[in-house]
């Protein structure tokens, strides 16, 4: 089932927010970045990809113990199924840049709703909170 063994959070799964208890024992390994944009979804945010690939989404790299215990139940978290069409979020597979500059293969949560709902936030989901 796992490709990557890390994760990339950009929303109320970082550190310090509501949701962040829920991974676990997962390994931070810093701050990072992906090509995208991010919408205020009423509580939380939404990753899309941006396809003309100027904007830049901030959030934070884990690294999961054990992704397939951890995957199954971040996804019931997130609204994601990978049987259900229908699901609110998609997860994938992504190119992110750690801020040294490494590159890995990091699993996210794409927003995959409605086409139109929520506002554009930028990149940086503390800088909206603040």
């Amino acid at each position: 089932m796992a490709r990557s063994p890390y994760l990339f959070a950009y929303g109320t799964l970082m550190r310090g927010l509501r949701l962040h208890r829920y991974l676990g024992d997962a390994a931070f390994l810093g701050r990072a970045s992906l090509v995208g944009r991010l919408l205020e979804l009423g509580g939380y945010p939404g990753w899309v990809p941006d396809v003309r690939g100027g904007g830049r989404v901030w959030g934070e790299l884990y690294r999961l113990n054990d992704p397939e215990r951890d995957l199954p139940r971040l996804d019931r978290l997130e609204g994601y199924c990978r049987d259900d069409p229908r699901s609110p979020f998609v997860r994938e597979c992504r190119p992110v840049r750690l801020e040294g500059g490494r590159r890995v293969r990091a699993w996210v949560y794409r927003y995959a709703g409605p086409r139109g709902a929520g506002c554009p936030i930028g990149g940086d989901y503390r800088a909206h909170l603040r």
